[in-house]
């Protein structure tokens, strides 16, 4: 296999990852072709329980739904063999590469998933003007194909090994709810990481512009809370009966009541609730999910736990059992000074940047930063790149795109700060 770097065949890769999207846990296709795209490379590729451990993720998906999207990424033209090993063993794949002289270990995070949405079918949008629009119910509306493909383009462009140290591209399932990366972390496959990165694809910035780092972000908690009573005749025995979806309701209630903080930005969320199984059945289930976000990370431990204490009022006021589960989590991020100058002077010599700002904030939450703050309390640095991408509409939106000229920017800005 020739190297992939030419533009030509980076844009062919993230044409293919576009239209074949998979939400978070069952890229199963996505990660057979990421696998295929590196071959002939002198890597070393990690996948399995090496790559991810899966224990602790709470809502996984059900086997019928693993079943489902693998038959699609078959019928889609994913090695079949493959396809069905990472249905097995979990998507996440950890590829090393390294160089011929000592230095130090870098890692950069691509996440691989897409959004449970669909596409636009405007006859005016690029994928679908172009053909790779997708069809299958999901959507890479955040740039997910992007990343993928220039951590596969970064490994080609390296093969010649060239460089200082090791690189290792982290391709991360499930970014999206935050729940992939403290899969990868619990694996150890970030503890002896010098130097973290991340990356992203910037939408509300033209093709040329970089940002050397996001700041800060919302650390989050993605919760997924559960109510278990007990049924009965709603005329004929109603006191007989433990109403969960009145316990679910007044909890939602109370969390949507919890008072702000002076000392962080502060968002609450409930996002779904069902419940029940009949008009005159007395509800003894309801299954809840909801979301606390805050600029501070120990602000969003106290809001876990002003959920939990609601949740549990709420359920002894109607005499039933309530959980509460960690579904996904992020932090806030601090990049180091000496990663963010490295950035920008990188940028600023390349022939296609057109803008570099040093930093930007970040308003919302990414689990790369459990990443990068894993590398730092063990003493490496680590920084979240953006790269412009121009896109028409916003992130997770149905006529989001990329300007796919800003894939090789973004090969040369990672391979110009590996190679020194």
């Amino acid at each position: 296999m020739r190297p992939l770097v030419d533009f030509e065949q980076l844009v062919a890769l993230r044409r293919e990852l576009h239209r074949n999207p998979e939400p978070a846990f069952v890229e199963v296709g996505t990660a057979a072709r990421i696998e295929a795209a590196l071959g002939g490379l002198p890597i070393r590729v990690l996948t399995g329980k090496a790559a991810q451990d899966l224990s602790a993720v709470v809502n996984f998906p059900s086997p019928e739904t693993l079943d489902e999207w693998a038959a699609r990424a078959v019928a889609s033209g994913a090695p079949e063999e493959r396809v069905r090993y990472f249905r097995e063993n979990g998507t996440a794949l950890v590829v090393d590469l390294v160089g011929t002289r000592p230095g130090p270990r870098w890692g950069l995070r691509v996440d691989i998933d897409a959004l449970p949405m669909r596409e636009s079918a405007d006859a005016a949008h690029f994928p679908v003007a172009n053909g790779f629009a997708a069809t299958n119910g999901a959507m890479h509306a955040c740039g997910h194909d992007a990343h993928a493909t220039i951590g596969v383009g970064l490994l080609h462009r390296l093969a010649d090994r060239d460089f200082a140290g090791s690189l290792r591209v982290l391709f991360q399932p499930a970014e999206e709810g935050v729940r992939g990366a403290q899969t990868m972390i619990d694996a150890g496959v970030a503890d002896e990481i010098d130097h973290m990165l991340a990356l992203h694809m910037a939408g509300d910035m033209a093709v040329g512009g970089v940002v050397g780092s996001f700041t800060g972000g919302l650390a989050t908690r993605k919760l997924k809370v559960d109510f278990e009573g007990k049924a009965s005749h709603a005329a004929g025995a109603p006191e007989a009966g433990r109403n969960a979806l009145l316990a679910a309701a007044t909890a939602a209630l109370g969390i949507m009541g919890v008072p702000r903080f002076s000392s962080a930005d502060t968002r609450l969320n409930v996002g779904t609730l069902v419940a029940g199984d009949g008009v005159n059945i007395v509800p003894s289930s309801a299954a809840m999910t909801c979301e606390v976000r805050a600029t501070d990370d120990e602000v969003v431990d106290e809001l876990v736990d002003r959920v939990r204490s609601i949740v549990e009022g709420a359920s002894l006021a109607q005499g039933v059992r309530g959980s509460v589960a960690v579904m996904g989590q992020s932090a806030t991020v601090t990049p180091d000074d000496e990663m963010i100058d490295r950035i920008v002077e990188v940028a600023t010599a390349h022939d296609d940047v057109t803008e570099v700002i040093r930093t930007r904030a970040f308003s919302g939450s990414d689990d790369a930063n459990l990443l990068i703050r894993h590398v730092q309390r063990r003493g490496g640095k680590g920084a979240y790149l953006m790269v412009g991408a121009g896109s028409p509409g916003p992130h997770h939106s149905e006529n989001f795109d990329i300007g796919e000229e800003a894939i090789p920017t973004a090969i040369d800005i990672l391979a110009s700060l590996i190679r020194g």
